[in-house]
């Protein structure tokens, strides 16, 4: 009875919050919602069992989306009614396209035909005393281990990357220059003033 409720629960808030995302007027309260409901999705991934999801939904999409957007949203003065003022004009293109994916998903839906032991034939064999995250990280790190640094190196290539290609280098902007700074004499670092008894420094 505990589980069923929990999931109640946790799916209301995730449409209200969802659809008060959409509707939100203010950008800020827009954002404050979609954290809302993604844990609000990340509670129902723990009642189904899948801890790993839950914890990747909470640290990425709220810890780094989420957040930054709002960080973003509340520090650039972006005048969001004008941005909104010409979006009614696609209302009925909108409602078509919604209607025709909401008539996709109905008619899949009703189409679903489960084969017996369909289920288990795709569910990874885990021991009852194992928890998701440990079944999982045993499965990355012994039998995909390979792939799981490869694609470790990609992202790290592709990081780098960006960061080439978004660097400039302006006039007029201080950089550091770590080659002229490690070799550098005494003479261009320390400066000999010779100050007269009874005066200071003008």
């Amino acid at each position: 009875m505990l589980p069923a409720a929990a999931f109640y629960i946790l799916a209301a808030c995730a449409v209200i919050s969802a659809f008060m995302v959409v509707t939100a007027r203010n950008p800020v309260r827009a954002v404050l919602f979609l954290i809302v409901t993604f844990f609000s999705a990340a509670g129902l991934f723990v009642l189904l069992g899948a801890e790993f999801l839950a914890m990747i939904l909470v640290i990425v999409y709220v810890g780094a989306g989420a957040v930054l957007f709002l960080f973003v949203v509340m520090m650039l003065d972006i005048d969001f009614a004008t941005l909104k003022a010409g979006s009614t004009g696609y209302l009925p293109l909108g409602g078509l396209i919604a209607i025709v994916l909401a008539a996709q998903l109905a008619l899949v839906g009703f189409a679903w035909v489960s084969a017996d032991g369909a289920a288990m034939q795709f569910q990874a064999p885990t021991p009852d005393d194992t928890h998701n995250i440990a079944a999982l990280g045993a499965l990355i790190y012994d039998r995909y281990v390979l792939f799981f640094q490869l694609a470790g190196l990609i992202l790290l290539v592709a990081m780098m990357g960006a960061i080439v290609l978004t660097l400039r280098h302006r006039d007029g902007v201080k950089r550091q220059d770590m080659h002229r700074q490690v070799n550098r004499t005494r003479a261009e670092g320390v400066d000999v003033i010779e100050v007269k008894r009874g005066e200071g420094i003008g």
